[in-house]
């Protein structure tokens, strides 16, 4: 025979949920998207500074989710330039253009506050 046993409730997450309506988890969320856009233009790699100063971020609520994105809008004839920054690309004579790893980097700590942010806010 196989038993399971509960001990212990969810008072935490119903005082958490009590707590955070949609309007406030949007509010905190758009404190990060704003921290996390200066952090992509810091590290946008800089020639012109279209790039860098090209990012921007949207809340999207989708299947009961809240999503933080970041957007980039300088696009070149179709091509979007930050992602080829992080990922590189191939010229038309061959040559492979490196990419250079700058997204993660900047957005890796934002990230992380996010996830402290919530785990205390379930915490408390």
């Amino acid at each position: 025979m196989i038993g399971i046993k509960n001990t212990g409730d969810f008072s935490k997450t119903y005082n958490f949920f009590d707590r955070m309506s949609q309007d406030n988890i949007d509010k905190i969320l758009s404190e990060y998207g704003k921290r996390g856009v200066l952090a992509l233009q810091e590290a946008t790699p800089k020639r012109t500074g279209l790039t860098s100063r090209s990012w921007s971020y949207r809340i999207e609520h989708e299947n009961g989710k809240t999503i933080l994105l970041f957007d980039n809008s300088n696009i070149q004839n179709g091509t979007p330039i930050a992602i080829i920054i992080q990922y590189g690309f191939v010229t038309k004579t061959g040559y492979r253009v490196q990419g250079r790893d700058y997204i993660n980097p900047a957005l890796g700590p934002i990230y992380e506050e996010i996830m402290d942010r919530f785990q205390r806010e379930v915490d408390t």
